[in-house]
């Protein structure tokens, strides 16, 4: 098959990896990583549990004071995320 206009595959992956809804699914895949990245280190391993589904994020803690002080910055690291993401994937968190 001949091309009129050929294109590098980098260029084709860039406009795949765009596409919305791929994008988001990408973001969804990185919740864990943006999930370390904001909380820290000591936070992210007392993390027993890390499941997304349907737009809410359950977080499991070891800790009580650790669990206590997520719980109550619960809209603050909706906000983080989501800005993290440049989508709103995450619209509420159970901590547990």
């Amino acid at each position: 098959m001949k091309r009129s206009e050929p294109k590098l595959i980098g260029d084709v992956l860039r406009e795949f990896f765009e596409r919305p809804y791929v994008a988001r699914q990408v973001a969804e895949g990185k919740l864990p990583e943006y999930w370390r990245e904001i909380v820290g280190e000591h936070i992210a391993s007392l993390t027993t549990e890390f499941r997304f589904e349907r737009g809410i994020l359950y977080i499991g803690i070891a800790s009580g004071v650790a669990r206590q002080e997520i719980f109550f910055r619960r809209d603050e690291l909706m906000t983080l995320l989501n800005e993290r993401a440049k989508f709103r994937i995450v619209n509420a968190i159970i901590v547990r």
